[in-house]
């Protein structure tokens, strides 16, 4: 039987992004707004608070993309070791913290910190998933 541990970050990060887009959401609404504001993209009138929530929102759906499929990798593959949930877990807490950063006081080289560790995690992750499936010696 398989073990769903490793989909649990997954879920994490999903109901994570969701909060996020709730937040930008709020702060779309909370503004006078229009439609055309949003045409082409963000107009001069959109709030920073909303760009930001827009940009994390953003960011949320990038890069984390590889983090889910190589954890449904290892969850089909029935290869998620102890070592790859922690890695996983690790994964969202610092995207999590990435984005408290990004969405509050926004300082760009704590969240640049939490950001490339982040990827250190992914890219152990993947090296870990290439071992545990037999894909790497």
């Amino acid at each position: 039987m398989k073990d769903a541990a490793i989909l649990y970050p997954v879920f994490a990060l999903a109901a994570w992004t969701l909060l996020v887009l709730m937040r930008l959401a709020v702060t779309r609404f909370r503004s006078e707004l229009t439609p055309f504001d949003f045409a082409i993209g963000e107009s001069e009138r959109v709030p920073m608070k909303a760009r930001l929530a827009n940009r994390n929102y953003q960011n949320l759906l990038e890069l984390p993309v590889l983090f889910y499929v190589v954890c449904l990798l290892l969850y089909v593959g029935d290869a998620a070791s102890g070592t790859a949930v922690w890695l996983a877990w690790a994964y969202v807490v610092l995207r999590m913290l990435h984005s408290l950063v990004h969405l509050t006081y926004n300082n760009v080289m704590h969240r640049f910190a939490f950001f490339a560790l982040s990827n250190f995690c992914l890219l152990a992750l993947w090296i870990a998933a290439a071992m545990s499936l037999g894909l790497a010696s």
